[in-house]
């Protein structure tokens, strides 16, 4: 199984582009991986949210294959700890023949007809984030990480069975 995240539109600040192309590398060296890039859509200025959120839809649609397992980044999906995710990505391993496709769609969401075509959906965090920082964020989180769970996790290692991404929120009121 190959593991592929789909992005709407390029990143634009060379920082970040820096960090997502070295977490890549990483990332590839523990499971085959790659990011394919939709091109942003043209006059998107003219257009308005549900045009653009359609016009993204077709493009996302087209670079899908019929064989892919569909998973979209989305705020409604569900969340998993690292050891859940690992899990996960683990029976997908087992039951997905080719393509595990992660989805970053625009910064309006995905068209209904991409939700349609979705397999699943995963909530990444309930946090808001800019559409540039997503990019990255996304990536680190939901990918890179994982390479630890990857290793240990599956294994049993008592570490990375104690992760949680999830903070409790007394650790913020000891201030």
């Amino acid at each position: 199984m190959k593991i592929t995240l789909l992005v709407v539109g390029k990143t634009s600040n060379n920082y970040l582009s820096q960090g997502i192309n070295e977490y890549t590398k990483r990332l590839s060296f523990y499971i085959p991986f790659n990011i394919e890039y939709l091109s942003d859509i043209k006059n998107a200025k003219n257009l308005t949210f549900e045009q653009q959120k359609h016009a993204e839809g077709n493009a996302i649609l087209a670079a899908t294959e019929k064989s892919d397992f569909v998973v979209l980044l989305d705020e409604r999906g569900k969340e998993f700890t690292s050891m859940e995710f690992s899990k996960y990505i683990e029976k997908k391993k087992a039951s997905v023949p080719k393509r595990l496709l992660f989805i970053i769609g625009g910064p309006y969401g995905f068209s209904d007809e991409v939700y349609a075509r979705a397999n699943d959906k995963i909530s990444l965090s309930k946090m808001t984030f800019n559409h540039e920082m997503v990019r990255l964020s996304r990536r680190l989180s939901i990918l890179y990480p994982e390479r630890h769970t990857f290793k240990h996790g599956i294994n049993g290692d008592k570490y990375y069975a104690s992760i949680s991404i999830n903070l409790k929120q007394n650790d913020y009121d000891k201030n």
